[in-house]
């Protein structure tokens, strides 16, 4: 999978106020609104030493689509130019999701990592539980997302109440395929990241193996324990070396960001 500053980041959004016991299905929006705007850095690490590799940025709007209204996300990731000769990375993801169900109706990818590129454009149809892509049409579970939509849909997912070691398990359809993956809640922690100290909800997302990531729960998220559910630091180990990620700048977020202690 060569999904490298943009995976890392769409693996870890998934937090907010649906109750563990609960499908995966249903919940309304109470955690972001149309405007939303977070850009993130991310660091590189050989020996280390962390370098400033990249950018990805995250924006929220409402249209309209098929005659409903819907989320437009558009989400970003760029490699910086001085390490493009390394490894040149631009992807665009977007995702069209009902604004009353916050199921996903369309998603679009285009990218390019490295000299590999990729186009995918998905439809959903919600009511036959299909998939519908240029390589056909395909049976996927009940309350399926895509791997952008399941960003702000996960923000609703409420962990008060769960115990540390926790799972919620969840579907997710990419690369014509369905994947079963979880998140288990590790409980929470003050952390200080690149803008500042933090109250956090800190997890670890399951990884699916691939050329970049090794699999399993490698991956360390924390969220920002307040109203709006915004991932502000993520770390992972990589097949040769490791990442880190900060949360950088945000805009038009719904609720004040009451978890920030104190500034950098």
């Amino acid at each position: 999978m060569k999904k490298f500053v943009f995976i890392l980041l769409l693996t870890t959004f998934t937090f907010g106020k649906l109750s563990a016991g609960d499908d995966f299905c249903g919940v309304r929006n109470t955690a972001f609104k149309a405007g939303e705007n977070i850009t993130f850095t991310v660091f590189y690490s050989v020996a280390g030493i962390y370098v400033n590799a990249g950018t990805a940025n995250f924006i929220t709007s409402i249209e309209r689509l098929n005659n409903k209204p819907v989320y437009h996300v558009v989400g970003t990731g760029t490699s910086n130019s001085s390490y493009d000769w390394i490894f040149k990375v631009r992807d665009r993801y977007e995702t069209y999701f009902d604004t009353s169900t916050l199921q996903p109706v369309k998603f679009i990818r285009k990218v390019d990592e490295g000299g590999y590129t990729k186009y995918e454009n998905v439809t959903f149809n919600q009511k036959t539980n299909t998939a519908i892509s240029a390589k056909g049409v395909f049976n996927v579970p009940n309350c399926v997302q895509d791997v952008l939509s399941s960003i702000y849909y996960a923000r609703n997912i409420n962990f008060e109440g769960m115990k540390v070691g926790d799972k919620i398990p969840f579907n997710l359809f990419l690369d014509n395929q369905v994947y079963n993956i979880y998140i288990r809640y590790l409980g929470k922690e003050t952390v200080r990241t690149k803008y500042g100290k933090f109250r956090t909800i800190k997890f670890k997302p399951l990884l699916v193996q691939g050329t970049i990531f090794t699999g399993g729960e490698k991956m360390t998220v924390w969220v920002s324990d307040d109203a709006n559910h915004i991932p502000l630091r993520i770390e992972s180990p990589i097949n040769v070396g490791s990442v880190k990620v900060d949360a950088m700048q945000w805009r038009n977020l719904r609720y004040p960001l009451t978890s920030l202690i104190s500034w950098r």
